[in-house]
């Protein structure tokens, strides 16, 4: 990934091989469009100084892509996209620095649902969920969509209670998932009796250019993750969850002395441990550790190698090489791995 390239200052060569990893590594599976264009990027000595010129946190390729997306540009080839970037440069600088990459991929669910079911079947206890890093909270509701899971030899399909409030007309958004290993699928749905999340910027549902954000950070080929999307926000919207704006480490005791004491407190995220710097992280586990200690809180962390390269050269996933990841992130129970997801919950690998 050239992490060494990736320092705190404007280095351009270490900006081209971010774009380049992402062209190579994660995008070509999911979108040969964001593919081409970050390959694009990454050999074009303008841009890549264009691009140098933002905060460090704000050169990841997802985010200057979906803000061109949230502006209108369309499919197209290399050099049409670049056209586009070159001519609104202002209105995509303003984006970017004004936003985030707040991906609401409420298919991760799918992947961090047979934790979710054994957590609550070892307690005997309803759980109450606290995501940190929520963007808009639609991972929040595991407990309100549907589930298929595919062996390639049969397809185990999970359904929320008939009598759930607010679904939408044509149904729940159906989470599909791919399954190798041991995976413990759960014969139900655990029930969630409280929700709430953590976002330096909570994205509201009911705010159209919130909304917009968030199918544009869907990257173009994948109709099916918008469509999943509008149902999700659909169920959402009829009982929206807790959002505390905030940072992580300040928020998190206050939220979980919130939630129900009768209840299995369970912490997770997925994504967003490349946001915080080494020490942030570590401040982190330390509060994970305390809650886990008094509340019996337990953990689950859905992280990968390359959502972001780190300005202070640490690693997010030391527990796994980033070779046998390829792009995908590693899901920890309580700080032990348990498998390997999808990062848009599209596949789970048991360990």
């Amino acid at each position: 990934m050239g992490r060494a390239g990736m320092g705190a200052g404007t280095r351009p060569a270490g900006t081209a091989d971010w774009y380049r990893n992402f062209g190579l590594v994660d995008a070509p599976a999911s979108s040969p469009c964001y593919a081409e264009w970050s390959l694009g990027i990454a050999d074009d000595p303008e841009l890549i100084r264009r691009i140098g010129q933002w905060p460090h946190i704000k050169r990841q390729p997802l985010l200057i892509l979906a803000a061109a997306r949230f502006l209108g540009a369309g499919i197209t080839p290399y050099p049409e996209f670049r056209e586009f970037l070159l001519a609104r440069w202002d209105d995509v600088s303003r984006i970017v620095l004004a936003r985030a990459t707040q991906t609401n991929e409420t298919g991760r669910c799918a992947t961090l649902l047979p934790s979710l079911a054994a957590i609550a079947a070892s307690t005997g206890r309803p759980l109450a969920l606290i995501e940190v890093g929520a963007s808009a909270g639609l991972a929040l509701f595991p407990d309100k969509y549907a589930y298929e899971y595919d062996d390639g030899a049969s397809v185990t399909r999970l359904l929320p209670q008939p009598d759930v409030a607010g679904s939408p007309a044509d149904g729940p958004p159906v989470l599909r998932c791919t399954v190798e290993g041991s995976v413990p699928l759960p014969a139900e749905l655990p029930r969630v009796v409280w929700r709430a999340g953590i976002d330096l910027n909570p994205l509201d549902i009911n705010n159209s250019d919130d909304v917009a954000w968030l199918e544009a950070l869907i990257w173009p080929e994948q109709e099916f993750r918008r469509e999943r999307l509008r149902r999700a926000i659909a169920i959402a919207r009829q009982e929206p969850p807790l959002l505390v704006a905030g940072d992580l480490n300040e928020q998190l005791v206050p939220l979980a002395d919130q939630a129900p004491p009768d209840a299995t407190l369970v912490v997770f995220h997925s994504a967003v441990m490349a946001y915080l710097n080494s020490g942030q992280r570590e401040a982190f586990r330390a509060t994970i550790g305390t809650l886990a200690a008094e509340r019996g809180c337990h953990w689950l962390s859905n992280e990968g190698h390359t959502v972001l390269a780190q300005a202070d050269g640490s690693v997010v996933v030391p527990e796994m090489d980033d070779a046998r990841l390829r792009g995908r992130f590693l899901l920890l129970q309580d700080g032990v791995p348990m498998a390997i997801a999808g990062p848009h919950g599209q596949s789970l690998e048991w360990l």
